[in-house]
């Protein structure tokens, strides 16, 4: 039998815990990037969600963006990896081709629609906007971190 005793002059750390999720930059053919309305509070975002424990990232992405948009995709590549300070998230952002289906909204989203980069960085915040922009620019996988509202930058 194990037992475990605590010594009071010994500080005592907690393991970290982060929920990993995955998210869709589908790029079309004429550049437009497709992005949702949440319905649980009206924020611009990319189509994605959190990763189950047991699918690969590529079919939770492809679930996520079926789930919210009613658009099939294909994986192309990890663009970035996204982590949120404040609630302990992992991102996996992938570009994605469009592979079929037709926009529609869900449980999850008001409105699907195709932005153009100039339309995502004035609808989304910051930390979502630069993960579509991430996603153009070929130079990626990207790495950040941001407390939710403000990416943190380096040092």
């Amino acid at each position: 039998m194990l037992l475990y005793m605590s010594n009071s002059a010994q500080k005592t750390t907690s393991t970290p815990l982060h929920s990993v999720s995955v998210a869709g930059a589908v790029v079309r053919e004429d550049g437009r990037l497709l992005a949702i309305r949440r319905a649980d509070n009206g924020t611009w975002e990319l189509p994605g969600g959190v990763l189950e424990l047991t699918e690969s990232p590529e079919a939770g992405v492809t679930r996520e963006v079926w789930e919210e948009t009613g658009i099939r995709v294909e994986v192309e590549e990890l663009t970035g990896v996204y982590k949120n300070t404040t609630r302990g998230v992992v991102a996996l952002v992938f570009r994605c081709k469009p592979a079929g289906g037709e926009e529609r909204t869900s449980a999850e989203s008001t409105a699907v629609e195709w932005l153009t980069p100039e339309e995502i960085t004035t609808r989304m915040t910051e930390v979502y906007a630069i993960r579509l922009l991430d996603a153009l620019d070929h130079k990626g996988p990207h790495v950040r971190s941001h407390d939710g509202r403000h990416l943190i930058t380096q040092q």
